[in-house]
């Protein structure tokens, strides 16, 4: 199929790209990578009167650590770029992998980061990693600029915090604390597909005790938004993560994930692979503590 026709516009500022997704005489969609919406398009899933291509503001193209350590991504930087910056790879390594399992070279050399996070696919890897590592969102409209925090971004699938009008110009990774482990496993049918199921680990090793201080155990593909498990998190904390932590960890995604049945899985496999992984990426992530 082909799209419907639709008018093409590339602003050069911040706020002329507002002015037009706040027009009400026409429905305008922002497009940066382009990865997600040109195939909804084809499908005529979405029916756009308006593009808006944001990539040629210049602001939006930045990657940088601010003066407080924070990384800062803007929404036209390409998921490849974030991968390859040496300052990622060292600083936020687990954004690096996720990225790197998102679909093949050709679609991370085009998908751009924000892109991936305000399209919200559940069995997506990004959304999974923000909400890991607690990632705050820069959202600009016509009411003025507004930060969201990762667990009240996402809101169901294939929706977020960001309304009609808004454009979400950044998302923001905190600087990572000391002695913090993480890893990144998913299952799926073939290289490059969406994940069945997925998860992101981040540990935290408190030295003086040789415990785990702070976890975070995030899913895709297992609802409609990334589930973080508090029960599993609450099994490793205090302990070294060893056999009887991961034991009861795993036994908490069996018991506490509800995720649904589909052509690709059924609840029962989605849950058994989320608990496998779990322990292999929280077996990593303290290795890497």
């Amino acid at each position: 199929m082909k799209p419907t026709p639709f008018d093409y516009t590339a602003p050069s500022t911040v706020g002329e790209a507002v002015a037009l997704l706040a027009d009400e005489e026409r429905e305008a969609k922002v497009m940066a990578g382009g990865q997600s919406l040109i195939p909804m398009l084809n499908m005529r899933l979405a029916r756009p009167e308006l593009l808006v291509d944001i990539t040629r503001i210049p602001e939006l193209g930045r990657l940088h650590v601010d003066e407080s350590g924070d990384l800062r991504i803007g929404a036209a930087v390409r998921q490849a770029h974030a991968a390859a910056d040496h300052a990622v790879r060292d600083g936020w390594p687990l954004l690096a992998a996720a990225i790197g399992h998102i679909g093949h070279p050709q679609i991370r050399n085009r998908g751009t980061v924000c892109g991936s996070l305000a399209h919200h696919d559940p069995a997506a890897e990004l959304p999974t990693a923000a909400l890991a590592l607690d990632a705050r969102f820069v959202i600009t409209g016509p009411r003025g600029t507004r930060t969201v925090v990762a667990e009240d971004f996402f809101v169901a699938t294939f929706s977020t915090a960001v309304e009609a009008d808004e454009l979400l110009t950044e998302v923001v990774f905190p600087r990572p604390p000391a002695q913090r482990g993480w890893a990144f496993e998913e299952l799926t049918r073939r290289h490059g597909d969406f994940a069945t199921v997925g998860v992101a680990a981040v540990l935290e090793r408190d030295t003086a005790t040789d415990t785990c201080r702070a976890a975070r155990v995030v899913f895709c593909g297992a609802g409609p938004v990334p589930v973080r498990l508090p029960a599993a998190e609450d099994a490793l904390v205090g302990s070294d993560v060893g056999e009887q932590a991961l034991a009861t960890a795993a036994h908490a995604a069996l018991s506490h994930l509800t995720p649904s049945d589909d052509v690709h899985a059924t609840a029962e496999y989605r849950r058994e692979g989320a608990a496998r992984l779990l322990v292999r990426a929280c077996t990593t992530a303290w290795e890497r503590c």
